[in-house]
């Protein structure tokens, strides 16, 4: 007997495994926005350390509960679902997505270690998790274009047009100023609240220089992934944006300079770095303040 073929096309299926890639682009991005300024709070990791597998497994259920809501309301998912069991895999997916999340940047800023006992390293990953499983399940409702499909289906034949009525609403220069102080504007309310707190010097302390380059490459890969992977926003439009930093690249690292020079400003504003400080201590503080400043400039950038 002749075998039957698939009627599937290989484009499928490369479709439906990219939309997936994006959801959880998409999820993570949004664990993010929600979830660092938690990351930086001296208290949670205190708890976490001492905190007793009853209290984790309560923190866990309690937290399933919300996302479980949040699912059946917004989702991290372009396609949302309302079939309990898809609803309940959203849930342990977006709240495995807050988990790893967090666990990564614990380890990038070295609060978790392989010195760490095993039962701290769940209390702290367990807490910080939270706000950052609750960012997945928000994460459609982050500055997310809802008709982005549409937008991109329009694009090709509406992109002069576009092009045209932009170039006489603003000008090249005045599009890279306000992309400027947008990451500003951005870094300052993410960061602002961190600056003068004790958990920078601490972090600091930790981090030697291997880290600190691991933590600029994870700046700017959030920071990318945020503006122009997640489809938060008009991401088609951004890509067509006219300025003088014009592509992902150029932008997502001007941008992240701009986020380190405003770090660097509120520390010295808040008299944690002063003029006699060595270099070093510049750098390492401005690096570690200059996460939060990214993902904060990274939300600003969307938000113009």
């Amino acid at each position: 007997m002749a075998k039957v073929r698939s009627t599937q096309h290989p484009s499928h299926h490369q479709s439906a495994l990219k939309r997936e890639c994006q959801d959880l682009v998409r999820g993570a991005c949004g664990g993010f926005l929600f979830g660092i300024p938690l990351l930086y709070t001296m208290e949670v990791w205190w708890i976490g350390s001492s905190v007793t597998p009853p209290i984790m497994l309560a923190s866990l259920f309690i937290t399933s509960i919300v996302v479980f809501g949040l699912n059946y309301t917004a989702g991290f998912r372009q396609s949302s679902s309302v079939h309990w069991g898809t609803l309940i895999m959203d849930t342990v997916e977006a709240q495995a997505i807050g988990i790893v999340c967090s666990f990564l940047l614990l380890l990038l800023l070295r609060e978790v270690t392989l010195e760490t006992q095993l039962h701290e390293i769940f209390g702290k990953v367990i807490f910080e998790s939270v706000p950052f499983s609750i960012g997945v399940s928000l994460a459609n409702q982050f500055l997310t274009n809802k008709d982005s499909d549409e937008n991109e289906s329009r694009s090709t034949s509406q992109s002069q047009g576009d092009r045209s009525s932009r170039a006489h609403v603003s000008t090249l220069w005045q599009e890279t100023f306000n992309d400027i102080l947008a990451t500003m504007m951005g870094a300052l309310i993410v960061a602002f609240s961190i600056a003068p707190t004790d958990e920078v010097k601490t972090l600091a302390a930790n981090t030697s220089g291997p880290w600190l380059i691991l933590t600029i490459m994870a700046s700017l890969l959030i920071s990318y992934g945020i503006v122009f992977e997640a489809n938060f926003s008009d991401q088609q439009k951004r890509r067509k944006q006219r300025g003088l930093f014009q592509t992902p690249l150029s932008e997502t690292v001007m941008s992240y300079l701009v986020s380190l020079g405003v770090a660097c400003a509120m520390l010295w504003f808040f008299q944690l770095l002063q003029w006699g400080d060595p270099p070093t201590l510049w750098v390492s503080y401005t690096i570690v303040l200059g996460l939060p400043a990214t993902i904060g400039g990274a939300a600003g950038r969307l938000a113009l």
